[in-house]
């Protein structure tokens, strides 16, 4: 197999994140250091942590309803037959007082006739000497006017009465409100009981719009935000209004809530039935956002690659909160100001997860806070005997100095090849380590045994007195056979 060949295998085995699981079922993570050119190889970008004003951008669907509030019904309250209906069709348009129909009805004439016979009476012992006999009259006269208010009749009809007018038959009945008939049952000589609906009156000024909302987003929506409506037949308008009720139950099969939106519609464009895009707008007031190509979401984890100087790239176990926008909001785990890996952060995961199955990555010494690791105070060189390496017994040199030149001695040397499962391939992952001897004047030996030949990350590592010296990391195309 070509060298290149083995380059890709590896490659695909770190995007899988080929790295074995822990008795936990969830593979490790460790910190890993960068070159410059090997961040701009797979194309890293980092982004910073910011505290500001955000809020949350919910696109849905809606159907516009009659707001029914502005409903009403005509029933009447008495018995009778119907005699010229006015308001003869549906979605007329009709005036509050204005006239709908006409109804004779034997009971309110026979007590419009108690009422005058009861006034002229009135009129007739309002001068009477003998005590009680006025107040009994005007007692009863009141009690035949509060019949007739109890039977629907309209306090300008009570009025005429009150002013000797004759008593009627039939009564005109009026539109109780402004708006359209969407229910028409008064027909012409059609008989009525108390309850009979025969009109339903919708004013559609003010027009509500259901919108179907997920449940994953129901968090976040307040009465009172903004909202926004729009519909083919107007291209380019958007009628705004705001939320008013968020509905109390979750529908089974869509899994929506019904959230309800209050428009203006004086100028009557939307029309009950009308389907359109709803746009929510849900303030999250001051939140800490980061951009949402910097987590990594693993199924159980959510998980960010803080930069912490010198290459140094330390996974956090973050807590997300809503989107907003091209943003993630985050609850826990990252503080304004941070530096983050914002893309590339599944190849950089997997390389992570490599080091921490392997072992490969040295930990900050006692001491040192594993949160931010020491930039190296030295300089390391790694030559192999034969060089390139290959398959088989390998001699190791690693040459370690100081800022000034000078050879140092006295550390702890390691060297760990590490190779990546490779599934497809059969095979498993592979890691070889080697601890180096020191021979002064800064130079450590050793040997190491690889089984294979191919691309090996290679990594190295000095410390000294707990602390680390030097690290690196590269990779090795090792000759011979797989």
């Amino acid at each position: 197999m070509s060298g290149r060949a083995l380059k890709f295998g590896v490659i695909v085995a770190l995007a899988l994140g080929a790295a074995p699981p822990t008795s936990r079922g969830a593979a490790e993570r460790a910190p890993i250091e960068l070159t410059p050119a090997r961040r701009q190889l797979i194309g890293v970008t980092f982004a910073t942590v910011e505290r500001r004003a955000v809020s949350r951008r919910i696109t849905t669907t809606g159907n516009v309803e009659p707001d029914e509030q502005l409903q009403a019904v005509v029933e009447p309250r008495f018995s009778g037959w119907i005699q010229q209906v006015y308001a003869n069709q549906t979605f007329q348009r009709v005036r509050r007082g204005e006239p709908l129909f006409t109804v004779y009805s034997p009971d309110l004439a026979s007590t419009e006739r108690e009422f005058a016979l009861l006034r002229r009476a009135e009129e007739g012992v309002a001068n009477s000497s003998v005590e009680g006999v006025a107040a009994g009259a005007d007692s009863l006269t009141r009690a035949a006017a509060a019949r007739l208010t109890l039977m629907g009749v309209p306090a300008a009809e009570v009025a005429r009465l009150e002013r000797g007018g004759p008593p009627r038959d039939v009564l005109t009945i009026v539109a109780p409100a402004s708006g359209y008939v969407v229910e028409r049952n008064a027909l012409p000589n059609l008989y009525v009981q108390p309850g009979t609906r025969l009109y339903t009156i919708t004013d559609f000024s003010t027009v509500w719009v259901y919108a179907a909302v997920f449940q994953n987003d129901l968090g976040v929506i307040r009465p009172g935000d903004r909202a926004e409506f729009a519909v083919d037949a107007y291209p380019g308008t958007s009628f705004r209004g705001r939320v008013d009720f968020i509905g109390p139950a979750i529908d089974t099969a869509t899994r929506t809530a019904r959230v309800r939106i209050a428009l203006n519609n004086s100028a009557g464009r939307l029309k009950p039935g009308m389907y359109g895009r709803v746009t929510l707008h849900a303030p999250l007031g001051e939140q800490t956002v980061i951009p949402a190509g910097g987590v990594l979401r693993t199924g159980t984890r959510e998980v960010a690659f803080v930069d912490r100087g010198g290459g140094y790239l330390v996974p956090t176990d973050v807590v997300i909160g809503p989107r907003v926008g091209a943003d993630l909001v985050v609850l826990r785990g990252l503080r304004p100001g941070q530096r983050i890996v914002a893309s590339a952060n599944f190849l950089i995961d997997s390389e992570s997860q490599l080091q921490a199955a392997t072992g490969s990555f040295a930990p900050a010494p006692a001491g040192v806070s594993a949160a931010a690791p020491p930039a190296p105070s030295a300089g390391l060189e790694v030559v192999t005997t034969p060089n390139p390496p290959a398959r088989g017994r390998n001699r190791l040199r690693v040459i370690l100095k100081d800022a000034a030149g000078r050879g140092i001695t006295g550390a702890t040397v390691t060297v760990t090849f590490a190779m990546a499962a490779m599934p497809a391939m059969g095979m498993a992952a592979m890691r070889e380590a080697a601890r180096l001897n020191d021979q002064g004047a800064g130079v450590y030996e050793g040997e190491v045994t690889l089984a294979s030949g191919g691309t090996w990350q290679v990594t190295a590592v000095a410390a000294r007195d707990g602390r680390i010296l030097a690290s690196r990391q590269f990779n090795l195309s090792a000759t011979g056979g797989m």
